[in-house]
């Protein structure tokens, strides 16, 4: 991925605000060129210690997306306040942009 790219992806990451959730597919539309699975790509090469919310970006429909880090992710967004339904998805509300 283009160094401009991945840059665009991590920024908008680090908008996303508390309590807030947005997708991969959200991310990949707001920059010039990403895909979804991009946007996934540039979450696993984070180098460690790096202070970006990684855990506000969510799969299509308000799923977490299956991962070693599924129950921290689920974890982070309980404690923003972050509510799951009775299928384990996000409801729309808390999505953003809106």
């Amino acid at each position: 991925m283009r160094a401009q790219l991945r840059e665009q992806v991590t920024t908008i990451i680090a908008r996303i605000p508390s309590g807030r959730v947005t997708t991969y597919g959200r991310i990949a539309k707001m920059t010039e060129g990403a895909t979804a699975r991009s946007v996934g790509a540039v979450l696993r090469t984070l180098p460690a210690g790096h202070q970006l919310p990684w855990y506000r970006v969510v799969a299509a429909g308000g799923r977490l997306a299956d991962h070693e880090g599924a129950v921290e992710q689920r974890q982070q967004l309980a404690a923003e306040g972050i509510m799951f339904d009775e299928r384990g998805r996000i409801p729309s509300h808390y999505f953003w942009p809106d």
